[in-house]
């Protein structure tokens, strides 16, 4: 059966235009990712995990990640924590942001988180993980959604135990990465374990892992009756792949195409990180953007070496003339920045790109 990717549905009063969720993803969810996510048909875009006791603390680079556009709604911010009370209050703080989802991540695997009792960890601390699902949903007027993968172990079903006792605790949706903590990206997320929450729960599950492609992404929705599906390293440099499988459109690019979008992102990100910082964030981007024998491998490595953004920028206009115009129009459809709603409580700097 296929089902309608352009069809919309709801998270409690939230209603997400179309069936892909931009998957929050550390060092690459940035401002100008989840926009131009939203162009290529993602319903729902994600903002990478902010950290509650980075907010608790007002630190100013983990305050700069709560900078909201009006083209991303609707967005969920995701925080992480493990102390309910801290994580109430960044709640809190993200819906000042603007934003109509507070996520909370159960499912990172890094040992940095998972070290300080967050992430996928609470899945063997579900006792906590209610708590905090009891504590944010109490703290909030927006739906509260919990990603998570399906336990710390191999072979582990504990997100089937847990998903439940989640939603119970106040939890509006869930997102099931079947894999486990200790696989990180390796082998195959397992599917069957979301088709299995989808018949425990009574709230919209999305389904997360391995999806590339439109008949990936039609496949998992039929097997596991799914509410949408949740795309990530597909899309990092490729938001083609993102208007492929929503609308089934050919999802390989041309060159004036790949260089007028990365030159948008570069601009994006650097309004909203700053030159210094951006210079060193951008360069996995290169590599992503330039793959896929788009461009010839040295390219890549030029733009990698060259000191600043305009450099990047001048470099790919001479090798892609004819995207300045496509440039013109992208930049064109960008709201204004001044739209950006900004904490009082947030440092300046970060709004001048500090």
């Amino acid at each position: 059966m296929q089902v309608d990717l352009r069809e919309s549905w709801w998270i409690r009063d939230v209603e997400i235009p179309t069936r892909l969720v931009l998957a929050p993803m550390a060092g690459v969810s940035v401002q100008a990712f989840r926009r131009q996510g939203r162009r290529y048909g993602a319903g729902l875009v994600c903002s990478e995990m902010v950290s509650c006791a980075g907010l608790e603390h007002r630190n100013e680079r983990t305050l700069g990640y709560l900078r909201v556009a009006r083209d991303e709604h609707p967005l969920a911010i995701q925080i992480f924590g493990s102390e309910p009370t801290v994580m109430a209050e960044a709640a809190q703080m993200v819906v000042t942001a603007g934003a109509d989802i507070v996520d909370i991540n159960f499912g990172c695997p890094v040992r940095k988180v998972t070290k300080t009792g967050a992430g996928a960890t609470l899945l063997d601390d579900p006792d906590r993980a209610c708590a905090i699902v009891d504590a944010v949903a109490g703290a909030v007027d927006v739906p509260v959604s919990v990603k998570m993968r399906r336990g710390l172990e191999d072979g582990s079903r504990a997100c089937l135990t847990v998903g439940p006792q989640l939603v119970a605790a106040g939890a509006a949706t869930l997102t099931l990465h079947p894999r486990s903590a200790r696989q990180m990206y390796t082998g195959e997320a397992d599917h069957s374990l979301t088709a299995e929450l989808v018949e425990l729960v009574d709230v919209p599950v999305i389904a997360s892992g391995d999806i590339t492609s439109r008949g990936r992404a039609q496949a998992v929705l039929a097997a596991t009756g799914a509410a949408a599906v949740m795309v990530g390293r597909a899309a990092q440099g490729n938001p083609w792949s993102l208007r492929e499988i929503v609308d089934g459109a050919a999802a390989e690019p041309s060159r004036e195409e790949v260089a007028a979008e990365l030159i948008v992102f570069v601009r994006e990100t650097v309004r909203e990180l700053g030159e210094r910082r951006a210079v060193g964030f951008l360069k996995k981007f290169y590599g992503w953007y330039l793959g896929r024998g788009r461009f010839p491998k040295p390219f890549k490595q030029e733009l990698v070496q060259l000191e600043s953004t305009d450099d990047v920028v001048t470099r790919l206009l001479a090798a892609a003339p004819r995207a300045a115009q496509l440039v013109e129009r992208l930049e064109a459809e960008l709201p204004d920045p001044a739209d950006e709603i900004l904490l009082d409580s947030m440092p300046i700097s970060i709004y001048g790109g500090g």
